[in-house]
């Protein structure tokens, strides 16, 4: 198949499909695996909090992609804190030649003057379309739209990504992905009949061979359907989707018994290290791992091209279906 819409020909990519970051997860081998799949990956800046770690793995992807495109994901905290250092990562960013970042978090508008002189295309991720008109109004270049069913942070409206879509066709001017559930090539139709340049995937993607991470935590996502997440945090207003645990179990207690509760209540059940060990030990029973409704896609560990290739048929697939089922009266061909 040819894809031609504004992602492929913004970003140089062969198919309208983003690999959106991970944290300790989107590294060199993960997205060139991306890159040569023919979509975009990008490398998570909070994973390498030196920045000469992050230089290293620029480099090391840098190499294993050749000419083939990729981006940096720089996810920025919700609120500005002392010692943020957004400005120095998105310079280094740009000196080391990389071309699209991927930003979240916060309002990028700070940032946008420097971004645009960096010459970055940027691509804002939001749970919602106010989010996404208002990222549109201060100047980025597209916007993903993550929507209720995505692993990770949903937001706190909770809008289902086939609204968030449909919404978004209607409201934006720039071109929108629409990410959250998404893993099948029949919702890349779907997205695309909604006006979208393309979608966003990370669930779908955590079962591909070279993503570096546990045989045991990929063979966990396999066996898990989409009704094995739970959403926690909802009491500090930091909701997230995740992979139902032990962990997730405590944190629901904990949020139903505790008035008042903080985030430093929750804070040794749910710091990022905890999560990290399950992708290196594959025991997946503690910590917070990000994790979708589209587990109920990942059926199998097999590497990127092949995920995407199953994912292009069946978008071809679908397509035929919508031929079939949509005729226009001759007069008005």
């Amino acid at each position: 198949m040819i894809w031609d819409t504004e992602l492929t020909r913004r970003l140089g990519i062969r198919r309208p499909i983003v690999a959106g970051g991970l944290q300790w997860l989107a590294n060199a081998p993960y997205v060139s695996a991306a890159a040569h799949a023919g979509i975009m990956g990008f490398i998570t800046a909070a994973s390498f909090p030196d920045p000469a770690d992050l230089r290293a793995e620029i480099a090391r992807t840098r190499a294993a992609c050749g000419n083939l495109p990729f981006g940096v994901n720089v996810s920025m905290l919700p609120k500005l804190v002392p010692g943020d250092q957004t400005e120095d990562i998105l310079r280094l960013i740009a000196d080391e030649g990389v071309r699209v970042i991927e930003t979240s978090g916060r309002n990028p508008e700070p940032y946008m003057p420097l971004l645009k002189d960096l010459g970055l295309t940027v691509l804002h991720k939001v749970p919602a379309v106010r989010y996404a008109l208002k990222a549109q109004a201060v100047g980025v270049d597209m916007v993903s739209i993550v929507g209720a069913e995505c692993g990770g942070h949903p937001g706190l409206d909770m809008i289902g990504s086939f609204v968030n879509g449909a919404m978004a066709g209607e409201a934006l001017d720039i071109p929108f992905l629409i990410g959250g559930g998404v893993g099948h090539g029949s919702q890349l139709v779907a997205a695309l009949g909604m006006g979208a340049a393309g979608v966003v995937m990370g669930t779908r993607l955590l079962v591909s061979t070279e993503l570096v991470a546990h045989e045991g935590y990929k063979q966990a996502l396999v066996a898990a359907t989409e009704r094995d997440t739970a959403l926690t945090m909802q009491s500090v207003h930091n909701t997230v989707r995740t992979l139902a645990n032990d962990t997730t179990a405590e944190v629901l207690r904990m949020e139903a018994e505790t008035q008042e509760i903080t985030i430093q209540d929750l804070m040794p059940l749910v710091a990022g290290r905890i999560g990290r060990k399950a992708y290196e030990s594959g025991d997946v029973s503690r910590g917070l791992l990000s994790a979708g409704h589209a587990l109920g896609l990942t059926d199998r560990i097999e590497p990127m091209a092949d995920i995407i290739a199953r994912i292009e048929a069946q978008a071809l697939a679908a397509r035929g279906r919508l031929s079939g089922v949509v005729q226009m009266p001759e007069a008005a061909q």
